[in-house]
């Protein structure tokens, strides 16, 4: 249960629906979903994290579905059930098939397990890995 309720469009602020209006247009969807709604309680909060994820997720030289794929494995290190089903869903309506999916989750538990070795052992990064890279 959430600690704070959901503002539903026909109680929020102006401002907050203005936000809603925008992640409607931007997303082409017809509802605003929990995550928003919960966010609507701080409008700061609300305006900045959707220009954050309006940004970020938006055209860029990583494609849509691979940036869905990075947040679903972000989100299951992070252990962040929402993001986990909201991103699941966004990356299936991408393109997203079940191996995909499965596939996924392997490469994220192989990458946390031996980023744990290497933490454990406090390993020394190899100089060849440090080559920043070129303007």
């Amino acid at each position: 249960m959430a600690l704070v309720p959901p503002i539903e469009y026909d109680a929020a602020s102006p401002e907050v629906r203005a936000v809603f209006d925008d992640i409607r247009s931007t997303r082409k969807v017809d509802w605003i979903n929990n995550f928003w709604k919960i966010l609507a309680n701080d409008p700061a909060s609300l305006e900045r994290t959707w220009a954050a994820a309006k940004e970020v997720m938006g055209p860029g030289e990583i494609d849509a579905l691979t940036k869905e794929l990075i947040y679903v494995a972000v989100s299951v290190t992070n252990n962040c059930e929402y993001c986990i089903h909201s991103h699941t869903a966004a990356a299936r309506g991408k393109g997203m098939t079940a191996k995909m999916l499965h596939e996924l989750l392997a490469v994220v538990a192989l990458a946390n397990a031996t980023n744990r070795l290497a933490n454990g052992y406090r390993m020394d990064v190899d100089d060849r890995f440090r080559e920043p890279f070129a303007p």
